[in-house]
């Protein structure tokens, strides 16, 4: 059995660009995928899906606490849009509630934006891990703007140390491999509303930036959810493994299901590469649940 790290949930279905799941629609596809409990994170922020309460997440989570585990959100602008929102005021309020991390940030702002980094630090004075989705534009998008080569997250990694961060998205997974152009670090939306662009494709010729973050800083963990993270471990599947097997105790499963048919291939990918020895049973048992289980202390 799995468990999911990041997951996306409504309570009632919502008619707009992403047809999200409801939480029975969710349920049905875990049991279809062998997942036994799942993170629910609420989507906040109004640059590509209808803002969503935390109550909401509560809620799903209280009428289903075998399957759900809940996270917070707070948009930074909130309060008082300036970086001295107390913010850890609100965070801490949600985790008395029984949130146990804070995302996912999708505000599309620069990393480095005064606003992101007090709710970063007010996530780290409360205790609670981040998760965001990133973007490589600064308009027209959702998700934190980082640079080529990540240097926003690497400051933030290092301004704040007791924080746990998830590399999560197409901007952080582009970069386990170096990059041939810097447009391919993510799909951005053209003026039609579709979306266009692409992702690094084949063998990793030499490292990126993200396993040597991972080296560096024990506060960066790994969300393998949505197709861009199994498209970095398994573009090429000599390094994949080795990537998985060298970080096996930051590194956690995860769906990013929005839809109740979405398909996850990272399921049958950790399978295959368990029983064809790509990777050992222990790395398997950790990343597919009991990283979880040990951090969020099942």
């Amino acid at each position: 059995m799995f468990i999911d790290i990041h997951a996306h949930a409504y309570r009632k279905p919502v008619p707009f660009v992403v047809q999200f799941c409801t939480a029975e629609e969710l349920i049905q596809r875990y049991d279809e995928l062998g997942i036994e409990k799942g993170v629910l994170l609420p989507v906040v922020s109004p640059e590509i899906y209808f803002p969503q309460a935390n109550e909401d997440i509560l809620d799903m989570a209280e009428k289903y606490p075998d399957r759900f585990i809940p996270y917070c959100n707070i948009d930074p602008r909130a309060l008082t849009n300036s970086a001295e929102a107390p913010l850890d005021k609100v965070l801490s309020y949600y985790k008395d509630k029984g949130c146990r991390g804070l995302g996912e940030v999708m505000l599309n702002a620069e990393l480095m934006d005064p606003l992101v980094q007090n709710l970063f630090r007010c996530a780290e004075r409360v205790g609670l891990p981040v998760v965001f989705d990133g973007s490589d534009q600064k308009t027209g998008d959702f998700g934190l703007y980082d640079d080529p080569g990540l240097p926003q997250l690497e400051h933030t990694l290092q301004r704040f140390p007791n924080l746990i961060i998830f590399g999560h998205g197409p901007v952080f997974w582009a970069e386990i491999g170096r990059l041939e152009t810097p447009g391919e670090r993510a799909i951005i939306f053209d003026l039609k509303g579709g979306q266009v662009g692409r992702i690094p494709q084949g063998p990793i010729k030499e490292e990126g930036v993200v396993p040597k973050l991972f080296r560096r800083y024990p506060n960066l963990y790994g969300d393998l959810s949505d197709y861009t993270a199994h498209n970095a471990i398994a573009r090429d599947t000599e390094y994949g493994p080795k990537f998985l097997t060298e970080f096996q105790d930051r590194l956690f499963f995860g769906t990013d299901i929005c839809t109740k048919n979405m398909p996850v291939d990272l399921v049958d990918t950790l399978i295959n590469w368990r029983d064809t020895k790509k990777i050992s049973e222990t790395v398997f048992k950790k990343i597919s649940r009991e990283n979880a289980v040990k951090f969020f202390g099942l």
